[in-house]
């Protein structure tokens, strides 16, 4: 029996395991909605694309899963490119699927509704890839093997571009029989060069392992290889939790500040794992390494960018560092590992004295709240000088945030996102004013949802980052003095409940309060 082209999409998204998709319907993506029904899978409108593309992102980030968008051609999907470029800056994986224009059109330029002069090309330039398919079991082949290929190698959005007369017309469904299931083994390093490694690690004075967000689930061999190492463990934001930051040896996302490029100049070698050692993580700093550097990376061009490997290791970061752990003696003498109690407490003392007006908030809500809350932020002061160093993190993905992109809008999209995938754990929002703004719609998407989410607003009226960047180089400040709008009200007038607090007591209150709601909460905080 024949139906269209948009059952492919749906089915091939059933095969491999989604289960929620966010998304808004337009006029060129209705035979997708068309099969969406009665899939099993859950479906999630935002108020705008970029907000279900946020959210799509901390799904992934706190599931492990995939993220799903989809959305109609044109402006629909132009309005998810911010949010599938922070996708690509970190490495989350993500699924973009929209139509385009029917066959043979491309590049027409007739008129035609939503007309892109080259979509494909454009996202393409910004994701991982952008497949443009023919038929409907091509599309299904495609997905299967965006899927696939996030099973062994580097997970980055990808983008399927599926034509309107593609998803409209007819096909076959028992034709998707034909498609062959994809996927391919993760690279694993020659024994020689793990054995080589092994060796130069074993017999340095001391260590330091360096973790970004390629290691997120390579929990347990991370542990195992620092405490066989006995090695401290800086992690960048996206290698947050990693190794839990109650662990003796976690000296924190620390990999920004000073006193981290201090301890890591220092050190007798540095083992790094799934992380490019970028400037987005580094904040100007260089990684300088005084010995051997292992590195392990699935993303083989990795292995030397900002720092090469004397011991390159190509391969997946769970696999590899078992392989490690097989290879090292039962005991390594670093003098570091003694030290790491000091060593943290330097790193924390620095990350202090930059984040020091959010810290008493940080202080009454660590109090508050159980060690597994969930927290989402935006490229703010309060998350990159606040939370990235002041909420305990106890596992990868209890900090979504847009490290590499640097977004603002990130942080309500990106709680509700965190809150679907991790339903009955609590998630608390806690961003900038200015960055609120840009996605305050999606607030409204909360409420639909009877989330109890309290969305935090640190305001300082405006851009307060930019503004200290003019005047740090003699610029007048412009534009970074923006007026707010009465947030509790806001929060109010979308259906949910708002509140003005004074002081890091009263937050917590409110923060603890609002969790026991159904529906989101908008507290306001002026500094």
């Amino acid at each position: 029996m024949s139906t269209s082209g948009g059952h492919a999409v749906v089915q091939a998204l059933v095969d491999n395991g989604v289960d929620l998709a966010f998304g808004i319907p337009g006029t060129h993506n209705l035979e997708i909605y068309r099969h969406l029904h009665g899939s099993g899978i859950r479906h999630v409108a935002p108020r705008h694309e970029q907000g279900g593309g946020y959210a799509a992102d901390a799904y992934a980030r706190v599931s492990g899963r995939p993220g799903v968008v989809i959305t109609t051609t044109g402006p629909g999907l132009m309005n998810a490119v911010t949010a599938a470029a922070t996708a690509y800056a970190d490495s989350i994986p993500m699924l973009l699927v929209s139509p385009g224009m029917p066959r043979g059109k491309e590049r027409a330029d007739i008129g035609w509704l939503h007309e892109v002069k080259d979509q494909h090309a454009h996202l393409d330039a910004v994701v991982d890839r952008s497949v443009r398919v023919d038929s409907a079991v091509e599309a299904y082949a495609a997905i299967n093997e965006a899927f696939g290929r996030w099973r062994s190698g580097r997970p980055r959005p990808v983008h399927i571009e599926v034509p309107v007369d593609v998803l409209e017309g007819e096909y076959d469904p028992a034709s998707l029989a034909t498609v062959a299931v994809a996927g391919a083994a993760a690279p694993t390093p020659e024994p020689s060069a793990v054995g080589a490694a092994a060796a130069v690690l074993a017999s340095a004075p001391s260590v330091v392992m360096i973790v970004g967000g390629g290691a997120r689930h390579a929990t347990h061999e991370v542990r195992a290889i620092a405490e066989r190492l006995d090695a401290p463990v800086i992690t960048t934001v996206n290698g947050k939790g990693i190794l839990a930051e109650t662990h003796p040896l976690s000296l924190g996302a620390a990999i920004r500040l000073d006193e981290a490029h201090r301890i890591i100049a220092t050190a007798g070698a540095l083992l790094v794992v799934g992380s490019v050692l970028g400037d987005d993580e580094l904040w100007g700093h260089t990684v300088a390494a005084s010995g051997p550097v292992v590195r392990v990376d699935i993303d083989e061009r990795q292995l030397d960018k900002n720092l090469e490997a004397t011991h390159p290791l190509h391969g997946d970061a769970a696999q590899t560092l078992r392989l490690l752990l097989d290879a090292l003696p039962a005991q390594v003498d670093n003098a570091l590992g003694r030290q790491a109690a000091a060593l943290r407490a330097a790193c924390d003392e620095n990350a202090l004295r930059e984040g020091a007006p959010f810290a008493p908030y940080h202080a009454a809500l660590r109090e508050a709240l159980p060690a597994e809350t969930i927290f989402a932020g935006d490229s703010a002061q309060v998350s990159y000088f606040g939370t990235a160093h002041q909420w305990p993190s106890l596992r990868p993905g209890q900090f979504v945030y847009p490290a590499g992109f640097a977004t603002l809008g990130y942080g309500i999209p990106g709680g509700i996102g965190a809150a679907l995938a991790a339903p009955g754990t609590p998630v608390v929002v806690l961003a900038g004013d200015g960055g609120t703004m840009f996605t305050i719609q999606e607030f409204a998407t909360a409420v639909d949802l009877g989330l109890g989410l309290p969305v935090v607003v640190m305001n300082n009226g405006g851009f307060q980052e930019i503004r200290e960047g003019m005047e740090s180089v003699g610029i007048s400040p412009i534009a970074v003095d923006v007026r707010s709008p009465d947030f509790p009200l806001l929060g109010k007038a979308l259906g949910g409940e708002g509140q003005r607090v004074e002081g890091p007591a009263e937050l917590a209150k409110a923060v603890t309060e609002a969790l026991g709601r159904t529906v989101p909460t908008l507290i306001e905080v002026s500094l």
